[in-house]
């Protein structure tokens, strides 16, 4: 595992939100739920976005971020106290292989 990597599930484990800097876009704040890799290999991380820039223009709700485009990451101090609504903690159809989730 890589630095990002280790971030991603330190903040899963403790349920610890992050700051991160998608495609060199403005910040979002996330909550992570679920980390792993997807059929192909990429890994992909499934969150919900709590605040920032969204180029739906949903700033808040679940996403599906690629890995390889998170520029920045920043744990932060804020936690989360139970997974979001609608979390499905017994698999997810795009994460098949799964690193560390809730």
């Amino acid at each position: 595992m890589d630095e990002i990597d280790e971030i991603i599930c330190k903040a899963i484990k403790e349920m610890r939100r992050l700051k991160i800097n998608y495609k060199g876009e403005d910040w979002r704040i996330i909550e992570p739920h679920c980390f792993g890799c997807d059929r192909k290999g990429n890994k992909k991380l499934r969150a919900y976005q709590v605040s920032g820039y969204s180029e739906s223009g949903n700033s808040e709700g679940w996403k599906l971020f690629n890995v390889d485009e998170i520029r920045k990451i920043e744990p932060l101090n804020e936690r989360f106290n139970e997974p979001r609504p609608k979390y499905n903690p017994y698999g997810d159809k795009h994460i098949p292989n799964v690193i560390c989730k809730i």
